[in-house]
């Protein structure tokens, strides 16, 4: 099957509105947990039911990124009475380092949504951010335009104040689009998972907000391990595919991270991978080719997201691109992997990392369904199991319930 010429058409499905879980369940790991084991048999059970489901030779790899306040509301004038400018960051252009950037306590740039930008074609926007009980005034300043984009530079004058307190203290969480709503309180805990702690996204890896620390206790009690990988969610995540078929669209690009440790690990470990969300899913995969990438000698930091479809892809083993990935690392003299990832998977993807996947139940027409469906294999099986689950009282998307897919036996 040629992935550039599928049709989104064949990823489209009715999702009522009134089946979008607009909150979270009290207890987040009493959500509905639709479980299709290896032979395609489809059960429902409760998310609390999963360390039990896990093999006990299972290696769990969840996403540690945390959501940032990334919406910024700015008004325009002296006395900022004037037009409401909205700043959405997205990615920081300056310094790019994700830790650097949250760590300054200068000016730092970022690429940006900006909302009514008609009415901010010049000029320098300012903000009243409180920080320890003292007043400091955030300004933004447009330099430079990506496309739909904007390059923001934030400054203040506070000693010692990083971006990551303004940010904090000024932003707003930003929730997905779908759910229609405006950002509540509750979203600020909501909508981070328990094990977030690297600030850098727009967007939560929402496979994870099931997670509690009794279940994290009940999956060691397993004997599964667990580990962290970092993607940052960028806001195409929520993009719905807008053309006719996959080849005409550009994926968007996430910033990764990966330890050595776990590279090292990746290489020999006989225990099957459970990646925990779409985005655990993209990193995996994006490892490993960006390990024959190396070995190749054509890495530049970004994973292409054609390249798993490429002819001259070099179809190294698993071990072989981790230690391509190793080798890399020993000649930078770094302990982590630090890039960028375009991938697209979908029908006709070989999984060369991942063997089973905890994941949410995905909007119409979008990659993260696409995804899905690679995964569950070829023959429409996603629908069936979309219809499982619409027939039944599984709730959709970002707050709703949970799935866990096996690898289907071959």
């Amino acid at each position: 099957m040629n992935l550039r010429e599928v049709t989104i058409d064949e990823f489209d499905y009715p999702l009522p509105d009134e089946r979008i879980a607009r909150h979270p369940l009290a207890e987040r790991d009493s959500c509905l947990l639709l479980v299709r084991d290896g032979d395609g048999t489809l059960i429902t059970r409760r998310f609390t039911d999963l360390p039990g489901l896990l093999d006990k030779e299972t290696m769990l790899v969840y996403n540690n990124t945390r959501v940032i306040n990334a919406r910024l509301r700015f008004r325009k004038g002296e006395d900022r009475q004037g037009a409401l400018i909205e700043v959405f960051c997205l990615e920081p252009a300056s310094p790019t380092d994700y830790a650097l950037n949250f760590a300054s306590t200068g000016p730092v740039e970022w690429t940006c949504f900006v909302g009514n930008s008609k009415r901010w074609k010049e000029g320098t926007l300012s903000l009243p951010v409180s920080v320890d009980g003292k007043e400091v005034i955030l300004s933004a300043e447009r330099v430079g335009r990506e496309g739909n984009t904007s390059v923001v530079r934030f400054s203040w004058e506070a000693p010692g104040v990083t971006f990551a307190r303004l940010i904090e203290a000024a932003g707003e969480l930003p929730i997905p689009p779908y759910l229609n709503r405006a950002t509540e309180e509750s979203d600020t805990t909501d909508y981070q998972t328990v094990f977030s702690h690297i600030d850098g996204s727009v967007a939560a890896p929402t496979a994870g907000l099931h997670f509690t620390p009794a279940v994290l206790d009940a999956i060691d009690a397993r004997g599964a391990v667990r580990r962290e990988v970092t993607l940052h969610v960028g806001a195409g995540t929520f993009q719905p595919v807008k053309s006719d078929t996959l080849g005409e669209h550009e994926m968007h690009s996430e910033f990764i991270s990966v330890s050595r440790s776990l590279i090292a690990e990746l290489a020999t470990t006989e225990r099957s991978i459970t990646a925990v969300g779409t985005t655990s899913v993209r990193t995996l995969e994006s490892l490993y080719h960006i390990g024959c990438l190396i070995s190749a000698g054509t890495f530049s930091g970004e994973m292409p997201q054609w390249y798993p479809y490429d002819e001259n892809h070099p179809r190294l083993s698993r071990k072989e691109a981790m230690a391509a990935i190793l080798g890399h690392l020993d000649a930078e003299g770094a302990d982590t992997l630090v890039g960028t990832t375009r991938l697209m998977i979908g029908p006709g993807y070989e999984f060369k990392v991942v063997d089973g996947i905890i994941t949410n139940f995905h909007q119409p027409r979008s990659t993260l369904l696409l995804l899905v469906s690679a995964f569950l294999g070829g023959g429409g099986e996603w629908r069936r199991v979309y219809d499982y689950a619409l027939d039944g009282e599984f709730r959709f998307l970002s707050y709703g319930d949970a799935c866990y897919f096996q690898k289907p036996k071959s």
